[in-house]
């Protein structure tokens, strides 16, 4: 394969768009890894060190982080630990790009400090414009910085919008519905953490699988498209697509549809977001038309799944309120994975948050961070 020069940096690189991003890089060997980080994998972490020789290591975990720095001692790795060391994987020197694939709200200050650092963005951590949208992207304007999508679907919706940016009507945006679609409240009462850990079509992460499963990561993602396009809330509709071919689509005033189709794999928009405005060759990932004989799409289920409609309220009302929303479900969601509360309880957790929070307009940084610790223990407190 061709070569391509570029310098990155990744923030989760032993999670699911971490691997994949290597992947990208062993393929064009003019991608060179400046730095690593991850919360605790330091088996990954040290194979990935050893292989691609980065400049400096973050280890999340400061115990794991010491622990990592004897394994390494052999090596010329930087190793540094905690949310400091984050911060300074995402600043490297050297790196062009930083690809944010760390899970949550602990992705936001380290995206910041890139942006102010000059660093283009490959955003894979959409909680990011969830909580801090409002602030990401003024900044991303003011260093002249590029946020560049690398969810399927925002890959999508981005490649769509390619050379008629400005004529929206509505943006279609997908989702595979999870392992429970057409399923009832009442068949949702016993779901167990092993059954929403199956999802159909993605090989994700467990916060992110658990996420599908109950609409909030679509509700996240509008609230990024939001952001990511500048464009209203109501003008983002969401379309069920069991088998994750079409990967989302713009319609524009004169109602013509432009929509990017591929095969369920995240290599493609990770590389587009790295090649971007290339187009590189790809091994395999090839999409065969005639194993998908039927594309099909159906609306949602917002009353079974409501947390979908706490996210586009979240999303209108803007404030403190998309934090509170993505607090409370990392809150949700960890307390279920632990078998402490029930599948339909995550949701009712996050409208009970939404519910006591008087929101804030132009939250600060700071304010943030401490309505998404008040919707945590919110959370808590009802377990």
């Amino acid at each position: 394969m061709m070569n391509f020069e570029h310098n990155i940096s990744i923030l989760g690189s032993t999670g699911s768009i971490g691997t994949q991003t290597l992947e990208v890089a062993r393929a064009y060997k003019g991608i060179r890894v400046h730095a690593l980080s991850a919360y605790s994998n330091i088996d990954l972490l040290e194979k990935q060190t050893r292989e691609f020789n980065p400049r400096l290591v973050c280890v999340f975990d400061e115990k794991k982080a010491e622990e990592f720095k004897i394994r390494v001692a052999d090596t010329d790795v930087k190793v540094v630990s905690g949310r400091d060391g984050l911060i300074e994987a995402a600043v490297c020197p050297g790196a062009d790009t930083v690809v944010t694939a760390v899970v949550g709200i602990s992705g936001l200050l380290p995206t910041i400090e890139a942006i102010k650092a000059g660093k283009n963005i490959a955003l894979a951590n959409k909680e990011t414009l969830v909580t801090g949208g409002h602030i990401v992207t003024r900044l991303a304007r003011e260093n002249n910085v590029k946020l560049l999508p690398v969810d399927s679907e925002h890959s999508a919706i981005f490649q769509s919008l390619q050379g008629n940016p400005k004529k929206i009507k509505k943006i279609l945006l997908t989702a595979s519905g999870g392992p429970f679609f057409g399923k009832t409240r009442e068949e949702l009462k016993s779901i167990t953490p092993e059954q929403a850990l199956k999802h159909p079509n993605w090989d994700m992460g467990a916060k992110v699988t658990i996420d599908s499963s109950t609409l909030v990561n679509k509700g996240l993602e509008v609230i990024e498209a939001k952001w990511l396009f500048d464009v209203d809330i109501d003008k983002i509709e969401v379309l069920v697509h069991r088998q994750s071919v079409l990967h989302s689509a713009v319609m524009y005033e004169d109602n013509a549809v432009i929509a990017q189709l591929g095969v369920p794999d995240m290599k493609l928009p990770i590389q587009y977001a790295l090649t971007y405005p290339d187009r590189l060759p790809m091994q395999g990932n090839e999409l065969d038309f005639t194993k998908y004989p039927e594309l099909t799409f159906a609306k949602p289920d917002t009353e079974t799944f409501y947390a979908l409609e706490l996210a586009k309220k979240a999303g209108r009302e803007g404030g403190i309120l998309p934090t509170v929303f993505n607090g409370s479900d990392e809150a949700a969601v960890e307390l279920f994975l632990k078998g402490k509360i029930g599948y339909l309880d995550i949701a009712d957790s996050i409208a009970d948050a939404m519910d006591r929070v008087k929101n804030i307009e132009n939250p600060s940084v700071e304010e943030i961070l401490e309505a998404d610790k008040f919707a945590r223990e919110a959370v808590y407190s009802r377990s």
